[in-house]
């Protein structure tokens, strides 16, 4: 059995993992939790461990009003933390250092109309701090593997689930209130938690190193969720494209309106190739992770 040590108390994705693997996986993986904020974690011995699963991090913020202090922070944090984390786990012993990156290393969502959809040659190009402190995390540990060290990194798009904080309660607020909804025919690459777990179970027993994309098997259209959203939590709302003039109206007013109508109906994708391996941890649909969230 192999032992996680999860550096980072009280995170979605930490609890998440913990919960899925103790269900799915108790009898390969076992884990515990070190809170990382009083500082104690330094004289916490890692050596138990054979993976160090780092989640602790500053999650996005609205990038338009961030002091400089605060912007520093995210760099002590989400990057010079997640280094040192990862330089202990090494000097300990430990053979494998999990990071969760994110698809924000590769910049904004692409706005109303257009689309962006990211390879594996694509390079990353961050577009604010956030997406900077976690890119230079990235490097930074990436950095650290050897033939005795692995590291493995994940760039997952939105994560969702039952319990999640962002932008899909935002949605589900707007699902179960709306008579009405647009129809518009963006994409995305979203994950649900589930199989996240379920893929990082899957490359801690293996323990696998590199670049990783998981994502749902089908991409996600703004106004698909919506109406299984609807359908979930019993509310009937019309999706129809003879509403769409209403987001193209909202996407040309500056500012805050424009902002919400490209965060609601951009696009940004990931080549589903990316997130094919030699292992399943799809174990749940599209439209079932929307029910299992909203029950």
């Amino acid at each position: 059995m192999k032992k996680v040590l999860i550096t980072g108390a009280g995170s979605y994705i930490g609890r998440s993992f913990e919960e899925y693997a103790l269900v799915h996986h108790a009898g390969a993986l076992s884990a515990d939790t070190v809170d990382m904020i009083d500082g104690s974690w330094r004289s916490r011995d890692f050596s138990p461990y054979d993976c160090v699963f780092h989640v602790a991090g500053i999650a996005h913020a609205d990038v338009g009003s961030v002091s400089e202090e605060d912007k520093k922070k995210y760099y002590a944090i989400n990057t010079d933390l997640a280094i040192e984390t990862c330089r202990k786990a090494k000097a300990e012993g430990v053979k494998q250092f999990v990071f969760m990156s994110s698809a924000i290393v590769y910049g904004d969502s692409a706005p109303y109309g257009k689309t962006k959809r990211i390879t594996r040659e694509t390079e990353p190009a961050p577009a604010n701090f956030y997406g900077d402190s976690k890119w230079q995390a990235d490097k930074g540990v990436r950095a650290l593997s050897d033939d005795t060290f692995t590291v493995t990194v994940l760039r997952p798009p939105m994560i969702y689930g039952k319990g999640c904080k962002g932008n899909y309660p935002a949605l589900a607020g707007l699902a179960k209130k709306l008579p009405v909804f647009p129809d518009v025919q963006n994409e995305r690459s979203m994950l649900y938690i589930e199989n996240l777990c379920e893929f990082l179970c899957q490359v801690m027993i293996r323990g696998e190193g590199g670049v990783f994309w998981p994502q749902n098997a089908e991409y996600t259209r703004t106004s698909e969720m919506v109406k299984y959203i609807g359908e979930a939590s019993g509310h009937r709302i019309a999706v129809s494209k003879a509403w769409n003039w209403l987001a193209a109206i909202a996407s040309h007013i500056p500012g805050k309106i424009s902002g919400l109508a490209d965060k609601a109906f951009g696009s940004m994708s990931y080549d589903q190739a990316m997130s094919e391996y030699d292992f399943e941890y799809r174990v749940a649909s599209l439209k079932t992770s929307i029910e299992r969230t909203e029950k």
